[in-house]
């Protein structure tokens, strides 16, 4: 572990930034303290329901209304981009998942999300190595969407930078069933049905759409079908089983591939010239069920047991035709079955004669068995095979964590965790040019947290926390090495300490403020070695990075129906050590690719104060540019985008209608919305929409 370092002073952060956070600490709270007020509710940093005003952690909550009033419903980049420490990339292609990050983490995903741990219902939407896709997330039958960064989601076990987590909702009191239709710009249509209700000990809530678009770009349409469902069962007055069925099915997405600076000159609609030569495009289903038991088992004891099994095919037509000897091929086909354990033990006592203590001990185990081949791609159609594996990924981890409030006003916590990851994979395609790749390796780490929590005021809380994170690399990213077979045994996990202060307050009756500071230094970063003529891309470790940052978010009520959320973010993320990688000679001090330095959001929003149900709002993004590579060379220029949405919510009895339209970039900025980091010939840019709409209507009725 490195030797701790002192939190970097604020004379390094912009003055803007500082005045801002001064502003926050500083604001009038104390007059309001004897009214009572809630900031939303949250679980992911604690395991256990609390307040996010009292977790001494950076956690924000966005909720239904957020996540589905006058949206398409089909994308996090819809509202995760509200939340301060996270920049979300959409490489407007379903072929590609869309990119998040978290502090910076994460940015090196060219599909995806690494570095970041994605949950569905306390169920792991990331495979053992680390790899998850956002592609799972339901929003129509979200009940809200919590982003946990910093040092307490080490205890989430193997990623760098957060855990993102989508909880569905429970089905209403009365039976209600919802349909949806939308329609926008470039063919894009989406088609939902939600049902829920209690019958008796049962809770339901099933939901299901479909989504087709041919796409802003050429070559880029897609449809998509998705299904989640939840059923809660009370089995007696101490004991309740859930169960989860989720699924989804991508029949045909088309991929453009990313362009170079010149061809988006050129026209940023068309599709790489690659794309048509080898029909570049992917087919996946994803099939997965869990259940989880809960019980009560005294006053002071509960447990929570869960386990879970789904299975993954991908079959994906590439950019490149595969021939060379050592080639893994133009086409990837993955048949993946995974599976997973957990369950936990939490303890609310008193100790000391009358001091709050929660104990909470578990422990998880996931695996991933999965079926890997490549083909030649020959013009868009399966060729001789090139690549004929079977890969194993197996992750387990036990934790143990207390909180403990020894005074009215000072909280502590800590926790530890260990995390075993293990990878094995089993060559069958060896040939005189191609030699055995077979190989075995495993990674593992303990991850410290501590952390406290002051209450300045019964409004206003301060807190600090420090620990440590772990992220192996994935399986594709240990698959090859540069030079010689087998697995990439020289690469090793990257590590990260990390340091945080923050404030929370309730500074109004209407107004919740949180700022937050953060130092993160991380050893062995991992980073792309380099794309051999065999096709191969080989990743290794570059030495030590330092990430230092402000967030700050704001949500208040303004009067009159008005509104205002608000999220800022400054990030200084750069290489403290030279090294030579895939794009060439890296300096130290050169920024880390993939993320902007600053990043602003505001929503403004306007709801009519009489019976007429109308609403409106006003969304704005800004960010400063982002570097494509880590050379620092080439960059996507900064942009300011703006949307606009109008509707109307009516009570027509027996029917709930909700009618919107929306204008999104109304100023047509043109714009890169994902960079490709260390993108091949210099391919690094896929180009966002200007201008474009969409209008939808929803209807529910109780029954």
């Amino acid at each position: 572990m490195q030797a701790p370092r002192a939190l970097p002073p604020l004379a390094r952060f912009p003055l803007h930034c500082v005045a801002a956070a001064v502003a926050c600490v500083c604001a009038d709270f104390a007059a309001a303290a004897d009214t009572v007020r809630t900031a939303p509710v949250v679980i992911t940093a604690t395991r256990v329901e609390q307040s996010s005003l009292d977790v001494p952690a950076a956690i924000d909550s966005i909720d239904s209304r957020d996540l589905t009033e006058a949206r398409l419903q089909a994308n996090i980049s819809e509202t995760m981009q509200r939340v301060p420490g996270t920049y979300v990339q959409s490489r407007e292609t379903y072929a590609q998942e869309q990119q998040i990050t978290v502090r910076g983490f994460g940015a090196r995903s060219q599909f995806g999300t690494r570095g970041v741990r994605l949950y569905v219902d306390g169920i792991p939407a990331s495979t053992p190595d680390g790899q998850g896709g956002s592609g799972l997330f339901d929003y129509s039958s979200a009940k809200s969407i919590e982003v946990l960064r910093g040092p307490f989601s080490a205890l989430y076990g193997n990623h760098s930078g957060g855990v993102v987590q989508i909880l569905t909702e429970d089905g209403p009191q009365t039976p209600t069933a919802s349909g949806s239709f939308s329609i926008g710009s470039y063919g894009t249509q989406r088609y939902g049905l939600k049902f829920g209700g209690q019958y008796g000990a049962v809770n339901a809530v099933a939901s299901g759409s479909y989504l087709t678009t041919d796409g802003y770009r050429d070559r880029s349409s897609s449809e998509r079908y998705l299904f989640n469902s939840k059923f809660g069962i009370k089995l007696d007055d101490r004991a309740t089983l859930t169960i989860t069925a989720s699924f989804l099915d991508q029949p045909l997405d088309q991929d453009p591939l990313t362009l170079t600076a010149a061809q988006v000159a050129q026209n940023r609609r068309q599709a790489n010239p690659n794309a048509a030569t080898f029909n570049t495009r992917r087919s996946l289903d994803n099939k997965q069920a869990g259940v989880v038991y809960e019980r009560q088992l005294t006053g002071e004891d509960s447990i929570r047991v869960l386990a879970y099994g789904g299975q993954r095919n991908n079959l994906g037509f590439l950019g490149l035709q595969g021939t060379p000897p050592t080639s893994s091929g133009g086409v990837s086909a993955l048949s993946r079955d995974y599976a997973g354990l957990g369950g936990r033990w939490t303890r609310n006592t008193t100790v000391f004669g009358n001091q709050p203590l929660t104990v909470t001990a578990g422990a998880d185990y996931d695996a991933a068995l999965e079926d890997r081949k490549g083909y030649e791609n020959v013009n868009g159609n399966i060729g001789v095979l090139k690549r004929n594996e079977f890969n194993r990924a197996m992750s387990w981890g036990t934790y143990g964590q207390a909180e403990w409030t020894p005074i009215q006003t000072v909280t502590g916590f800590v926790g530890l965790r260990y995390t075993q990851v293990s990878f094995q994979s089993s060559d069958f395609f060896i040939t005189s040019q191609n030699p055995n790749d077979s190989g075995a390796t495993r990674f593992s780490a303990w991850t410290p947290v501590i952390g406290a929590l002051v209450r300045v005021t019964p409004l206003t809380n301060i807190y600090m926390n420090a620990g440590r994170s772990f992220e192996t690399p994935t399986l594709i990213e240990v698959a090859y090495r540069n030079v010689g077979s087998g697995l990439n045994l020289d690469i090793r996990p990257s590590t990260s300490n990390h340091y945080e202060i923050g404030v929370k307050s309730l500074v109004t009756d209407n107004i919740r403020v949180n700022a937050a500071i953060f130092q993160i230094y991380t050893k062995d970063e991992i980073v792309v070695d380099g794309t051999p003529a065999i096709g191969r891309n080989t990743f290794k470790n570059a030495g030590r990075t330092e990430r230092q940052g402000l967030e700050l978010s704001a949500t208040g009520d303004l009067g009159l129906g008005f509104g205002l959320h608000g999220a800022y973010t400054y990030l200084k993320a750069t290489f403290a050590e030279a090294f030579t990688g895939g794009s060439g000679n890296v300096a130290s001090g050169s920024q880390i690719p993939g993320v902007p330095r600053s990043f602003v959001y505001f929503d403004f929003t306007w709801r009519a104060q009489n019976d007429s149900g109308l609403f409106a709002g006003v969304e704005h993004r800004r960010a400063t540019k982002v570097y494509a590579n880590d050379i620092n060379a080439d960059f996507a220029a900064g942009y300011k985008v703006t949307d606009l949405r109008v509707g109307v919510n009516r009570n027509l009895d027996p029917f709930v209608v909700q009618l919107f339209a929306r204008v999104n970039n109304i100023f047509s900025e043109e714009y890169i919305g994902a960079v490709a980091v260390n993108g091949a010939n210099g391919q690094f840019y896929a180009p966002a929409p200007e201008r474009n709409y969409l209008a939808g209507v929803s209807a529910s009725m109780k029954f």
